[in-house]
């Protein structure tokens, strides 16, 4: 061991000490995992969200993300470790089984997509005809013309995490902190170097042909937060500050109010009277922002999430950058869970 990794080690231990063992305790994570159902010729499952794991729109656990393909398993907020793998385990369990009334289908295990259709092809998600359920159908709608289809099918794991006790004030610190070192997360746990190639059909890309229809980036980590990956040309102008929740929430404020002309050009509704989209703006809500990690509160009915953030402050923090984990059954194991709790507490 270096001096360098000496020293490093011994600020990361003082710093632990530094934090009682209340709070250690104290610490919560949760787990949204997103997998796409594929059939057993590796192809996307064009089939609708299962009726037997219940409605989309309603269920706390097993929803949809960007398309009815697309399931998203989601954990409470646990102390223990072991206990959000286990949870996560069962909701899989009741997944796979009401997938089996659905003929062949599978969760794709790859955070980058099977086999894919035309990209008009990709059914979204569906909610039904309330006012709710309509709204994120045309949000996915516009997330569709802005970015593609395609792109959306992208899966991974988001962690939410927090630690008692912790100000607005100290998670902005720790959201700078895991924005300077996020690039050793995913050098660690990247684990997408390789798609099919419908994903990139008609794109520009320097992958290579591996076998089948899979081209591959030779040392390559993680497609899925590369170039190829979740990438927006339009939200690279948009310049989010780390500084302060009253910073963070004027930048999302302008993007969320600011019209851009590229989606003024797509239009809010089709010449037949249907919505493209919920808004021109940058982004038509905050969910929209592709950020790496994300400062979050819970929400009341009705709420806007920027809102609640600013009404009463960061009561937790999304990380949404870690690949699913293609060798592990539930897309993460419990030691990368702690590598992740100790990673942030650093």
């Amino acid at each position: 061991m270096n001096e360098i990794q000496a020293a490093t080690g011994a600020l990361l231990e003082e710093r632990l000490k530094a934090v009682s063992r209340d709070r250690l305790l104290g610490m919560r994570r949760g787990v949204e995992k997103e997998s796409l159902r594929a059939q057993a010729s590796g192809g996307l499952a064009l089939t609708p969200h299962p009726a037997a794991l219940g409605s989309a729109l309603t269920h706390p656990h097993v929803t949809t993300d960007f398309s009815e393909s697309q399931v998203e398993l989601v954990t409470g907020a646990l102390q223990d470790v072991d206990a959000v793998v286990h949870e996560l385990t069962q909701l899989h369990q009741i997944t796979l089984r009401a997938l089996q009334g659905q003929g062949d289908e599978m969760l794709w295990a790859s955070s980058m997509p099977c086999g894919l259709p035309t990209d008009e092809t990709i059914p979204i998600g569906r909610y039904g005809s309330s006012n709710v359920g309509r709204a994120k159908s045309v949000y996915r709608m516009g997330l569709g013309h802005r970015y593609g289809r395609r792109m959306q099918t992208i899966s991974g794991i988001h962690y939410n995490w927090s630690m008692p006790g912790v100000s607005s004030e100290a998670y902005f610190s720790l959201i700078r902190n895991f924005r300077r070192h996020a690039f050793l997360l995913l050098y660690l746990f990247g684990a997408s170097p390789a798609v099919c190639s419908s994903f990139v059909a008609g794109r520009q890309h320097q992958l290579q042909p591996l076998a089948g229809s899979t081209m591959y980036m030779p040392h390559g980590t993680s497609l899925r937060m590369g170039r190829l990956g979740y990438q927006s040309d339009a939200q690279a102008s948009l310049k989010v500050s780390y500084n302060s929740l009253d910073g963070y929430g004027a930048s999302l404020q302008d993007a969320l109010t600011r019209s851009y002309p590229a989606y003024e050009a797509i239009g809010i509704q089709n010449p037949g009277g249907d919505y493209n989209q919920l808004a021109t703006s940058l982004l038509q809500i905050e969910n929209e922002f592709y950020g790496t990690i994300r400062p979050k509160r819970v929400i009341f009915p009705g709420e806007r999430p920027l809102h609640a953030l600013r009404e009463r402050g960061v009561e937790y923090i999304e990380v949404r950058l870690m690949d699913l984990d293609p060798f592990v059954p539930v897309g993460i194991e419990a030691q990368t869970m702690r590598f992740i709790d100790i990673f942030l507490l650093h």
